[in-house]
């Protein structure tokens, strides 16, 4: 029963014993064994297009100011202390598009790296070029120059189950490519706060340090998710492990090859999960779909009509399940794009038509006041953002590159709570703290999980 129930499960075809029998007389020959189910036939066609990453950086250490000041050094025979620490990582990465050498992986496996190496199975190295990368999704796009590669076809993740098998392959630890098999264990993870918009696959499938940026796939071989983080209080894999869906993934990818970065829409309107109280005290049977609280003035929300208390049940023809499921979906369309919405209001059906709307920037090409600000942009943090609510600050929504605040290390998405120690609530605080103030700036900075400083001389 046991080996019957691999097979099934394996989905291979089970014959009658006497069939069975018969046929393994007729095909093989005399004291050989019969074969036994194995994943090595998918995964030879798989493996060849998952790749070793390997990055070199640097970022730039803090110091005192009384350093910088070279009576200081000589009176208290200070050393030069070095204003950089060079950095390395190793994580892995997909072939996407064999022709023109397109490889998907995870935002922080390449970032803040100056050079990007990849490595395939059959041995080649390449250096790769960054085409485009957007830590909200923890998504990233390199290219590579090379011939003779193969790609993964894409798989529908929306049509994934809890209990599918899924392979995670990747290169933990360095040790170089390795496999591991699971289940689907959950689906539509969200609020973990590993990126800031989530939709995550949980699966059980070994997933360990260095496995970032490759591949989960199911049994026919085909793409289905990018792995991008485990849960651990040891940091090792205690079967908690979780991969971005290709769906999500490759909308992202699509708007950083053409883009090279993300143009992420703009709704206008704030919500909240409808839980089974919320749909009884609405008069509604069904809790699946999100509820708007508050409508912005001036938003594409707002010209559509949508009003407090509207009960969004799909987008775009597709259900929606709660708050963070409509809040992503607008994330991941394009500004310009039609957007339409099939809500209850009271209770009745209706229609609302609008299109995504370009997040508003304020305080750039750069701060009045302030060079060192020079080409960011920075917002209030709009209502349906995953921030919203959590947080007292602005959001970077522009840094251009070579600026003195991308030397820093201020990124895209990242979200700005302080300037020297003061407190910033919206735009307005931060222009006025940050212009007055021409010298250094010490910003007070979250991203995603984690809390840091960024000194900008």
């Amino acid at each position: 029963m046991r080996k019957l129930g691999l097979l099934l499960a394996l989905g291979l075809a089970v014959l009658p014993a006497s069939s069975a029998l018969a046929a393994n007389a007729a095909l093989l020959p005399a004291g050989a064994l019969a074969p036994v189910p194995s994943l090595a036939p998918m995964l030879e066609g798989v493996m060849p297009a998952v790749v070793n990453i390997a990055t070199q950086g640097h970022v730039e250490l803090k110091s005192n100011p009384l350093f910088n000041d070279p009576f200081f050094r000589r009176f208290f025979h200070a050393p030069n202390a070095p204003r950089e620490r060079k950095t390395q990582s190793l994580g892995s990465g997909v072939i996407v598009d064999a022709a023109r050498g397109l490889v998907l992986t995870n935002n922080h496996v390449i970032a803040n790296a100056d050079q990007i190496s990849v490595r395939l199975t059959d041995g080649r190295q390449f250096a790769a070029k960054l085409v485009g990368s957007d830590p909200e999704t923890d998504v990233a796009v390199i290219q590579i120059n090379a011939t003779g590669l193969v790609a993964l076809p894409i798989a529908d993740s929306d049509r994934l189950r809890v209990g599918d098998f899924a392979v995670a392959i990747g290169n933990p630890f360095g040790l170089g490519q390795t496999v591991t098999s699971g289940i689907i264990s959950a689906l539509a993870r969200s609020g973990l706060g590993i990126t800031g918009y989530e939709d995550l696959i949980q699966t059980d499938a070994s997933i360990n340090p260095g496995n970032s940026g490759g591949a989960l796939v199911n049994l026919r071989g085909e793409l289905i998710g990018i792995n991008t983080a485990i849960y651990s209080q040891s940091g090792g894999n205690i079967g908690i492990g979780f991969a971005i869906p290709m769906n999500m993934a490759q909308l992202v990818m699509e708007q950083l090859v053409k883009f090279g970065e993300v143009n992420r829409g703009f709704l206008g309107a704030e919500m909240q999960d409808l839980d089974p109280d919320l749909a009884a005290a609405f008069g509604l049977k069904d809790h699946h779909g999100a509820i708007l609280v508050n409508i912005a003035a001036g938003s594409p929300a707002a010209h559509a009509g949508l009003k407090p208390g509207d009960v969004v049940t799909a987008i775009n023809g597709k259900p929606v399940r709660d708050a963070a499921d409509l809040r992503n979906r607008i994330a991941l369309l394009r500004v310009g794009d039609a957007l339409s919405l099939d809500l209850l209001r009271d209770s009745k059906p209706l229609r609302v038509r609008t299109e995504v709307a370009k997040r508003e920037a304020r305080g750039g090409p750069g701060v009045p006041g302030n060079p060192r600000m020079a080409g960011v942009g920075v917002a209030d943090i709009s209502e349906d953002s995953p921030m919203f609510g959590k947080i007292a600050g602005v959001v970077v929504v522009k840094v251009s590159p070579t600026t003195p605040a991308a030397q820093a290390g201020l990124r895209e998405g990242d979200v700005i709570f302080s300037v020297n120690r003061l407190e910033v609530g919206d735009v307005e605080s931060f222009i006025a703290v940050v212009g007055q103030r021409p010298g250094q700036l010490l910003l007070g900075v979250l991203r995603g999980r984690q809390s840091a400083y960024l000194l900008i001389k």
